[in-house]
């Protein structure tokens, strides 16, 4: 999920930065690491700088595990919750260029079989990409489903469009052209990667993204074996989650909204692809078309475009995730070729930790 509220401040305090090279970049970012992590004490706290060559710094402080010894390794798996989304967007314009997809795809060419009410006539899957096709979670993925879901025996492919089905076969729950933002909207873009490719979304990413970009830590869920673990809090305490229980995370259906982890090196890597027009693995007029909004909006293809910002060389694209166990952050400013991010094991206290040393990075560069 999003913590617009974030993502906001950080707009806010990142416009009062100047523009100016980087200084002492160890040092520097190191020391924003060491203040955002004492000054919000999180379970941990991991962040990095990257440029079109690639990381150019990162670090991590605190434990794998509250309470326990273990340190937090960059080389940890961090769940990245709805940052996912972009990942998602960005298999979707693979298969485009593929010539499998196109852009303002309508529905019933994306879901062929699908019973289509009246009510979305004219809408296509790229008002779903940007939240503003009209369909609210509660008509589809609430409360009576996060609860039902882990045991549905159904493939998840089949889980998923279930999901469509059910959106689709009633009239809009949301007003339509009105951005709502919402995982739903993003696993009825993975059914349709699912419908585009006959597998499901996971192989797809697998395919299209982990592999051609060398990925190789890059899997669903909660992160298990010897890693970081997400924390619950209860008051000041942070639980750390067994990665093997169910409620470690949000049912895997909901996966193209918000179920991605892999390292920091990774995560970075996917970054990458926005500071160098694709790299190679996309076509730069496919990267300029998922970070372009639409007339009127500030939402498209899995970021938020920012106000301008007087440090950027260019608009600027952020986004926060959040499965309530672990929270990421990513700021992108692909025209001066430089990415941030923060990541944290911790979901009471890792939205702040991650905002804080959004924002140390900032001031250090």
């Amino acid at each position: 999920m999003i913590n617009r509220r974030h993502v906001i401040a950080a707009s806010a305090v990142a416009s009062v930065l100047p523009a100016a090279a980087v200084a002492e970049p160890v040092t520097a970012f190191d020391a924003a690491l060491g203040a955002a992590f004492d000054g919000v004490k999180p379970a941990a706290l991991a962040g990095g700088l990257v440029t079109a060559q690639g990381l150019a710094w990162s670090g991590v402080r605190g434990v794998r595990r509250s309470g326990q010894d273990a340190s937090a390794l960059a080389s940890d798996r961090w769940h990245l919750g709805s940052n996912t989304k972009a990942m998602t967007a960005a298999v979707f314009a693979r298969l485009v260029e593929q010539g499998r997809a196109r852009w303002a795809m309508p529905l019933a060419e994306a879901f062929p079989g699908v019973s289509i009410d009246a009510g979305w006539d004219g809408a296509t899957l790229d008002d779903f990409m940007s939240h503003s096709a009209g369909l609210k979670d509660e008509a589809v993925m609430g409360m009576a489903w996060l609860m039902t879901a882990r045991a549905d025996q159904k493939s998840l492919p089949e889980q998923r469009r279930a999901i469509v089905e059910k959106a689709l076969v009633a009239p809009p729950s949301g007003r339509r052209g009105t951005f709502e933002y919402g995982n739903a909207n993003y696993v009825l873009i993975g059914a349709a990667i699912e419908a585009i490719t006959g597998g499901s979304w996971e192989a797809a990413m697998q395919v299209e993204l982990f592999t051609p970009l060398g990925l190789t830590s890059a899997g669903f869920g909660a992160p298990k074996g010897e890693n970081a673990r997400g924390h619950r809090r209860i008051g000041e305490t942070a639980i750390a989650m067994d990665p093997s229980d169910d409620g470690s995370d949000n049912p895997l259906a909901l996966g193209p909204a918000g179920t991605a982890h892999m390292t920091a090196a990774d995560y970075a890597r996917f970054l990458q692809v926005f500071l160098t027009e694709g790299g190679g693995w996309l076509q730069p007029e496919t990267v300029r078309r998922l970070i372009t909004p639409a007339d009127g909006q500030s939402y498209v293809c899995g970021w938020i475009v920012l106000p301008p910002q007087p440090w950027a060389r260019g608009p600027v694209i952020a986004h926060e995730g959040s499965n309530t166990m672990w929270h990421a952050i990513a700021i992108v400013d692909p025209a001066g070729g430089r990415a941030l991010f923060g990541l944290s094991n911790d979901g009471g206290r890792g939205g702040s930790a991650c905002q804080a040393l959004a924002m140390g990075i900032l001031r250090a560069l």
